[in-house]
């Protein structure tokens, strides 16, 4: 079975982006979801849709998105 794709988009630099890719190591089972950290800086997509609701966990196949801040919880239930 192939694992679940998740992205993690956030920036180099952001506090909140590092913890929350924390919390991801901590609460995912790496072994069956691979998570993408995505830099919007130089997107500028990206950064009009996510530049003030980052860290933002999306998944491309569904393309929900979970925007900062979320915990174990809302992670185990995207």
């Amino acid at each position: 079975m192939p694992k679940r794709q998740l992205q993690l988009l956030g920036t180099s630099g952001c506090h909140l982006c590092d913890l929350a890719e924390a919390l991801l190591v901590h609460c995912l089972d790496l072994s069956q979801v691979e998570v993408e950290l995505i830099d919007i800086a130089d997107n500028d997509e990206l950064i009009e849709l996510y530049g003030v609701k980052i860290p933002v966990l999306r998944c491309p196949e569904s393309q929900k998105v979970l925007c900062w801040p979320f915990d174990e919880l809302a992670v185990n239930s995207f």
